[in-house]
């Protein structure tokens, strides 16, 4: 058994004072840094959109947090973030990337968003991420970042289908709870196995 940490988008962005903050989302960045020499190997995503990005409610003369309907479905509308090149794109100061042996980047592609660090919102296009764990070995992961509700949630429940053994430790995560989301969230990753805790 190989286990590794998947890091799931711990910017600037979702913490205090980014364009699309996270409550609380600095205060797991000490837990994460001290949980890292516990794995075979540290893995970090990254959300990198380009600017004017078909998420943005500003592409969409849309407000914030409303939806609307893509080629591959529902998706939400956010405030503009984690921009490529940017402040709020980049890892917030205190997380130990060095430690990382991986970094993967996911929202791109200015036509797809993308929460899960496995596939796109179409939910069919790969980031290539199932192909580095499996020639490296590992099929045990333990996610922790931001935010529950949407990358942390959509990444364990695409690993756990995936075939992975997945566990997400909620101490080291937070959640934006948008309109039920995480209770949503929390039932649908125990329904495809994931271990909460």
């Amino acid at each position: 058994m190989t286990h590794a940490l998947l890091v799931i988008d711990v910017q600037n962005d979702f913490c205090p004072g980014g364009a699309l903050a996270v409550a609380g989302g600095d205060e797991i960045v000490a837990g994460i840094n001290a949980a890292m020499a516990d794995f075979d190997a540290v893995i970090l995503t990254q959300d990198w959109h380009p600017a004017g990005h078909s998420s943005f409610a500003s592409s969409h003369n849309a407000d914030p947090m409303s939806m609307v309907e893509m080629p591959y479905g529902p998706q939400v509308l956010w405030p503009d973030h984690c921009i490529q090149g940017t402040q709020g794109a980049a890892f917030h100061a205190d997380l130990q990337i060095e430690r990382a042996d991986l970094i993967i980047r996911k929202g791109y592609n200015p036509a797809i968003d993308s929460y899960s660090a496995f596939f796109e919102n179409d939910k069919t296009t790969p980031t290539g991420l199932e192909g580095y764990l499996r020639t490296r070995g590992i099929d045990t992961l333990t996610l922790v970042g931001l935010a529950t509700d949407f990358c942390v949630n959509y990444s364990a429940v695409d690993a756990a289908k995936l075939g992975f053994k997945v566990s997400v430790n909620l101490n080291l995560c937070r959640a934006i709870d948008f309109d039920g989301s995480l209770t949503a969230a929390t039932s649908g990753m125990q329904d495809a196995g994931v271990s909460l805790g």
